[in-house]
């Protein structure tokens, strides 16, 4: 999985982050410059990965997480839905969780 703190194309700020599925990732120690940073991610073929607000992937509410499948995804286009509208996803994980869609599970 790869995360950016600015263009994925041409990368600027992107960290490439070895999938462990369905392991909790937290954006600290050497990722840390990317808690509350990430404007875009490319989630690999084959999986499907839920970014949290929150360290620990932990969702309390329906607005501080969302989930996408394999593509490149600029969070900006990226609408959750709130108590007051919507709002995008753009500089919000504090960690995410990736699991491998379908029944092979094998880690990248």
């Amino acid at each position: 999985m790869t995360a950016c703190s600015g263009s994925i194309n041409p990368p600027v700020g992107c960290v490439t982050i070895p999938i462990v599925s369905d392991s909790c990732f937290n954006f600290v120690g050497g990722a840390s410059g990317l808690d509350k940073e990430v404007s875009w991610v490319q989630v690999p073929a084959e999986y499907a990965c839920t970014y949290f607000q929150n360290f620990g992937c932990l969702a309390a509410e329906e607005d501080d997480h969302t989930t996408l499948s394999c593509g490149t995804w600029n969070m900006v286009d990226v609408l959750v839905p709130t108590a007051s509208g919507t709002q995008n996803f753009n500089d919000l994980t504090s960690s995410f969780n990736c699991v491998r869609s379908g029944s092979a599970a094998s880690d990248v």
